[in-house]
């Protein structure tokens, strides 16, 4: 389960957050997948898809608003 302030989550609505991110921008799903699971740096992450640290970067953020999002959707 995940705790953050405002709420919580389990592991199959990560899941399923995360699956919907594949099917809308499979570039950000595989930059969280590159950092948060497979421990990649953002250089390392970089090489990988063939761009910028700062576009990882980047998009890594708008990766985490759009999760925050669905997750905290419907939660009190």
């Amino acid at each position: 389960m995940i705790v953050g302030s405002e709420f919580s989550v389990g592991i199959v609505e990560l899941d399923a957050a995360l699956e919907r991110l594949a099917s809308q921008d499979q570039r950000k799903y595989e930059i969280l997948e590159l950092l948060c699971f497979g421990g990649l740096t953002y250089d390392e992450a970089a090489a990988v898809l063939n761009i910028s640290k700062a576009t990882v970067h980047r998009e890594l953020r708008m990766a985490k608003a759009w999760l925050h999002r669905e997750l905290s959707h419907g939660v009190s």
